[in-house]
């Protein structure tokens, strides 16, 4: 169970981590294009339009504008699904790739900073935390 201050902790991760992204000549995405980015690039099974409206809870609309952002970056690409041609795959990109590693690092930079500012069992927690976020 994450305690309060790991909460508090997490918090600041992804304060630092949003500021980190704004700081980045980079894309400039909304938390629901992030929310699309990653279950893409997270998730080891293939995405679709329809599968992540469902699993982000959101209308299908909705993550088609946030694909076309996404492919505008070149964080991702559709290409229709072979095997159901009613429906459209979301395919990971190299630059995509590539954002994802930048992103990781940011995390793995911002989770000692919380370790060290805890100096506690409760620092620990924080980074574990950041940790098993970044794993998957």
């Amino acid at each position: 169970m994450i305690t309060p201050d790991a909460s508090d902790g997490l918090v600041n991760v992804l304060r630092a981590t949003i500021v980190a992204l704004v700081h980045l000549d980079g894309p400039d995405l909304t938390a629901r294009q992030l929310g699309v980015f990653l279950t893409c690039y997270l998730e080891s099974e293939a995405q679709t339009v329809r599968g992540l409206a469902t699993k982000l809870d959101v209308a299908k609309p909705a993550i088609s504008r946030a694909l076309d952002r996404l492919s505008e970056f070149d964080l991702t690409r559709r290409k229709k699904d072979p095997l159901d041609r009613r429906s459209v795959l979301v395919q990971r990109t190299a630059t995509g790739m590539a954002f994802l590693r930048q992103l990781r690092t940011i995390l793995r930079d911002a989770a000692p900073e919380m370790r060290i500012a805890a100096g506690t069992d409760s620092g620990r927690q924080h980074a574990t935390a950041a940790r098993s976020m970044l794993s998957h």
